[in-house]
């Protein structure tokens, strides 16, 4: 009640302080780091804080026009047309005004529940980080992050104002097959079949989603408005959404030097849908691009799971028994409680050939699994940056509504709750948390410099170790020592890696900035600097490595007539052509 309070005090007055131009010639400035400032005493300290912010913003804006036009100026851009800085300042603060509008519209439909979900949130996250509620619509969007999929129209929506707009449309989902829903159009109304249209006008954006999506099979009509403002029923057919960036795919690579070629498999995250085991696995998919690339004759394979937040416990354990015989893969601990060990049970290795897995700082779980049983069996080579994420706990999901008294259904539905039960520990015995997996070849990172990761988070659960589990090292990796000191001698001689890390030092150094000018002749020399230091890095991978990258045979084929397919598989390659880990990680692999 206090907060919606104040969000109406704060909507009475903030209006009035965008109605006259702000005044950059005064020495003012502004503190943006919120532990550094103080709580308004008193209305009037409260009003020059907002006014204080609202000028920032508008002078970013400004800065960012005046930069444009000094660029156009400078190169003789006879097609722009210079503005004074009192017409960028309108301009501006009437951009930065609409923005807060639109904030502010966005609060006032905050209801009742989601505050209560915010506010139960603050509280058993002081027992560690990853406990959370989930109200019921949240829920559903959990399970649509671990799946991959969804069932609905395939349709990106946002909101502008009292509007809900579609954003783009999913390539393959239903509305890109039915052909008439387009990026940019408005959705005024929304029925379910020949049910009454519901009108979606000034709803928040969460409910008309719930009403767009549904079961697939059945059919939504929506009443859209289009572009040139014809207004317009168009009815889809609801079907499963697969969200193609979560799924494995991979890509053949090779050297200009070298004749052999070798697999690439990226994995985004370990996916699963829970509720269906016939659906999509991270750990069937990776086996599925192993089959594909062992036809292609490789000599070795890359796993990337840079950037791989983690997922399904149970797919990260069936991935590394493709690896390796049998054995134990990762011990959980709950509190008070001996250790479980989860063994892979399956003497089937799907790849028995030279394994390097690429890991960075956000590599987290399930990664952090794979990458330490693979590290602690010798089976892999883990490159990637000083130490992965560092998130060694698990959670269990609990849906209330499976846990309630039947003479209580009519509450339903309740939500669930994420609720950290275990441990994760290596096969040696040592915790991933906090500390992380610490990589065989050590690249230089943008955060070296910097706290990131678990350890940074409030009330993070601690390091500890318990015993190790019996295991037999496979010792596939032979010549660890000699490859590992070779590719460091490359990386520390190598002007990009350089680069990157006086990057870092510098990332280290701007990540303290949060005081500045609100006199806009001496923040526009600052920003100037800033750019201007800036500029040694902005080439950075910019260039091709001297890595080739080819689609599988099958994949070739198969894509050759799907000219959408073939777009999106062309800009992926030429990005993995710029790759100067996946270069290093390759000249590793020619070794192995």
């Amino acid at each position: 009640d206090s907060l919606n309070k104040r969000i109406v005090f704060v909507n009475l007055f903030y209006s009035k302080l965008f109605e006259s131009p702000f005044d950059f010639e005064q020495q003012e400035s502004i503190e943006l780091d919120r532990d550094k400032v103080f709580y308004a005493k008193n209305i009037s300290e409260l009003e020059e804080k907002w006014r204080l912010l609202f000028k920032y913003r508008v002078m970013l804006l400004i800065a960012n026009k005046q930069k444009k036009q000094n660029d156009a100026i400078a190169r003789n851009d006879t097609a722009y047309v210079s503005k004074t800085f009192a017409k960028m300042e309108i301009e501006a603060r009437a951009k930065v005004k609409k923005d807060y509008d639109d904030w502010f519209y966005r609060l006032s439909k905050v209801n009742r529940v989601e505050r209560q979900t915010i506010f139960i949130n603050s509280l058993i996250r002081i027992y560690d980080p990853h406990t959370e509620f989930y109200p019921p619509k949240e829920k559903k969007n959990f399970d649509i992050r671990m799946s991959g999929q969804l069932e609905g129209i395939g349709a990106q929506l946002s909101q502008a104002n009292m509007y809900i707009k579609v954003a783009e449309i999913i390539v393959g989902s239903a509305s890109w097959r039915q052909g008439e829903l387009e990026s940019g159009d408005v959705i005024l109304k929304v029925a379910q079949a020949d049910g009454e249209p519901v009108d979606v006008v000034d709803m928040k954006l969460s409910d008309a989603v719930q009403l767009i999506r549904g079961k697939k099979g059945t059919e939504v009509r929506l009443t859209v408005k289009k572009r040139d403002g014809e207004i317009k029923v168009i009815s889809i057919i609801r079907d499963v959404v697969l969200i193609s960036a979560t799924f494995a795919k991979s890509s053949l690579l090779k050297l200009s030097t070298n004749n052999d070629k070798y697999g690439y498999i990226y994995l985004p995250k370990f996916y699963a849908d829970f509720k269906n085991p016939s659906a999509r696995h991270a750990s069937s998919d990776v086996a599925a691009e192993i089959e594909k690339l062992k036809k292609d004759n490789i000599k070795g394979l890359i796993l990337d799971l840079r950037n791989n937040g983690g997922g399904s416990l149970q797919d990260a354990i069936d991935m590394a028994g493709l690896f390796i015989p049998e054995g134990p893969i990762v011990q959980v601990k709950s509190r008070n409680a001996e250790p479980y060990v989860f063994n892979d049970k399956d003497a089937r290795v799907q790849w028995d050939g030279p394994l390097i897995i690429l890991v960075n700082t956000n590599s987290a779980s399930a990664s952090e699994i794979l990458a330490a049983a693979m590290q602690d069996y010798n089976r892999a080579i883990i490159i990637g940056s000083k130490s992965t994420y560092g998130k060694g706990t698990v959670q269990r999901v609990i849906n209330f509504d499976n846990v309630l008294n039947k003479s209580y259904a009519d509450l339903k539905p309740l939500g669930a709750i994420k609720l950290t039960t275990q441990k994760f520990y290596r096969i040696n015995g040592g915790a991933t948390q906090k500390r992380g997996v610490i990589p065989d070849i050590i690249f230089p990172d943008n955060y070296d410099y910097i706290e990131v990761g678990e350890k940074e988070l409030d009330f993070v659960i601690p390091w500890d170790e318990i015993e190790a589990s019996t295991y037999e090292k496979v010792n596939s990796v032979t010549n660890k020592k000699r490859l590992v000191k070779k590719s460091q001698k490359r990386i520390n001689t190598n002007p990009e890696f350089r680069l990157i890390d006086q990057k870092a030092q510098r990332t280290k150094e701007l990540q303290g900035l949060s005081f500045y000018s609100l006199h806009f002749i001496t923040y526009f020399a600052n920003k100037e600097k800033r750019e201007n230091e800036a500029k040694l890095f902005e080439n950075i991978f910019s260039k091709e490595t001297g890595v080739e990258v080819f689609s599988l045979s099958v994949d070739a084929e198969k894509f050759s007539t799907d000219s959408i397919q073939l777009g999106k598989t062309e800009k992926w390659h030429k990005a993995l052509k710029k790759d100067a880990y996946l270069f290093e990680a390759l000249h590793v692999i020619i070794k192995m």
